[in-house]
């Protein structure tokens, strides 16, 4: 059976974790959106769009490194969530609330991409 990309559970919560940054995003002032903003939203875009691209190819080596690039822009990610914190554009509970979210994704992105290899071994 075929899955889908929308059917990949790691898609589905970067999706979501995205959108909330973005909804965030757009409550504050045009300084912070123009500086930290867009690059915050940016590089969180960037983790849902490498995994997406990553599974439209055909060979499980480039998914795998379209998957590293989406942990980096996960890094990155972290990065901007900190700076925000610290410029007080988010309280520490949204921190504390995205950063967890972006722990358990990180743990699952690497089960996925430990995961793209295996299942191709095992179906040749």
């Amino acid at each position: 059976m075929f899955m889908r990309l929308e059917d990949l559970e790691i898609y589905q919560r970067l999706i979501v974790l995205e959108d909330k940054i973005w909804n965030i995003v757009l409550g504050w002032d045009y300084f912070a959106r123009d500086t930290i903003g867009k690059q915050f939203v940016r590089s969180a875009d960037s983790m849902s769009s490498n995994v997406a691209e990553g599974y439209g190819r055909y060979f499980y080596k480039e998914n795998r490194q379209f998957c590293y690039y989406s942990r980096g822009s996960l890094m990155e990610t972290k990065g901007w969530l900190l700076k925000a914190k610290n410029r007080k554009l988010i309280a520490d509970e949204q921190y504390k609330e995205f950063n967890d979210e972006l722990e358990q994704i990180h743990i699952k992105l690497n089960a996925y991409i430990k995961s793209i290899g295996l299942k191709m071994a095992s179906e040749q």
